[in-house]
This record gives structure tokens, sequence and C-alpha cells, in this order.
């Protein structure tokens, strides 16, 4: 096991004396995990009626991007439940 650290009045680490190794270590919790979605999963957007221009079903996933400048409205995307038709709306 490594040396114990002792603190000076200021704070400051004590330093090793000559011919001493200064040991830090530091415990690390468990990494927390983080959820993946995967990219063909389109249930993760939420589903709204509207009419695909392609083959004219009335249910499609919607989300929005911030497309141009940020003093411009977002990029609606849409993409049909049913034929995968992606397309989009500027506002």
């Amino acid at each position: 096991m490594g040396m114990v650290l002792e603190f000076n009045p200021d704070g400051s680490i004590k330093m090793p004396h000559k011919g001493k190794k200064l040991v830090v270590s530091e415990k690390v919790e468990k990494a927390e995990g983080v959820a993946v979605v995967k990219g063909s999963e389109d249930d993760v957007h939420p589903v709204i009626e509207i009419k695909c221009p392609k083959c004219k079903n009335m249910k499609a996933y919607f989300w929005t991007m911030q497309t141009r400048s940020s003093d411009e409205s977002e990029t609606k995307f849409y993409k049909c439940v049913k034929c995968k038709h992606t397309w989009r709306v500027y506002r």
C-alpha cells in the first residue's frame, strides 16, 4: 500500500522525504450505464396524424432539429410508419 498523505497548515500536501515515492490513488465508483437506442427502432419518436405524401398513410413519426441558424425556426421531420418515407417541413 502507498504512503498516507500529510497536509501542511495551508492545505498543501507535505512532500515526501528524498528517496521515497509519492503514490496517489483514487477509488472509482462503478460507472453508470448509458441507454443506447438502435437507429432502426423507430418507436422512440412520437406518432402523429399527418398524411404521407408517398403512400397516403395517416400516421408518421415526428421529430425536430435545428438545421438553420439559431434565429430561425427549427425543421420538422416526419417518417411514415407504413412505407418509411421521410420528409421535412420548414416553417
